[in-house]
């Protein structure tokens, strides 16, 4: 799932560098940031639809693009198929999105999961949880498709994540390059997810920058751009 491993350890002075180099980076992105955060926050007070099609973005984006995934989204949207199309109408948008006949069904299941009497009520099932952390463990169990790193994603989204830590593959390779852990997993179990979830924790706490920045921060110097 994730690749490799090669590095050269940093002296203390060049970790030191590392560090401080995120922090003024981070002091440069700050605000955006913090813009896009509030954006996530704001997206829970909205309808159930809006949720729902984040929830639908979180199911595409296992080896996707985020930006080709929020598009594939949005075409479903617009044609009224995220709310009410089978699997093989689903799927015919996408088409740019890997394993896109398995994710129309993941989308299908998870529309059924939140659907009552031909109503959808993500929006309050989100809001019975009083421990997020129970809220997330119960997404992984209850919603097909979704892994640890998706369900967290996905509730950081709606503006219930910022203690989770969204362990993609720009983010474990930050961490790998500031030594935070000794090498990318080639794959990832529950227990690894966990323990790492926790080191970076800890190293947001120490360079004193909050988990919810850090992730958007990693991501931004990845790709250039702070998006989803």
């Amino acid at each position: 799932m994730f690749s490799s491993n090669s590095s050269i350890e940093l002296s203390p002075i060049e970790h030191e560098k590392a560090i401080q180099e995120l922090q003024i980076l981070y002091n440069e992105k700050r605000n955006a940031i913090h813009e896009r955060l509030q954006e996530f926050k704001e997206i829970l007070d909205r309808n159930d639809d809006d949720i729902f099609a984040e929830l639908c973005f979180c199911l595409l984006t296992p080896q996707s693009s985020a930006k080709t995934c929020w598009a594939a989204v949005s075409r479903l949207k617009e044609r009224s198929l995220l709310l009410k199309g089978e699997a093989n109408e689903i799927q015919l948008q996408l088409n740019d999105v890997r394993f896109g006949d398995s994710k129309a069904k993941y989308i299908v299941e998870a529309r059924g999961t939140f659907t009552k009497d031909g109503k959808l009520y993500i929006k309050s099932h989100l809001s019975s949880f009083a421990n997020l952390f129970e809220l997330r463990e119960w997404m992984v169990e209850n919603v097909k498709g979704l892994g640890y790193k998706e369900a967290s994603h996905f509730l950081r989204n709606v503006g219930l994540g910022e203690e989770f830590a969204i362990l993609d593959r720009h983010i474990l390779r930050n961490l790998k390059r500031l030594e935070v852990i000794s090498e990318v997993p080639v794959s990832i179990t529950k227990k690894r997810y966990l323990e790492i979830e926790e080191k970076l924790r800890r190293f947001s706490r120490e360079i004193r920058i909050p988990l919810a920045d850090l992730d958007l921060l990693f991501w931004s110097r990845e790709t250039g751009w702070i998006f989803k």
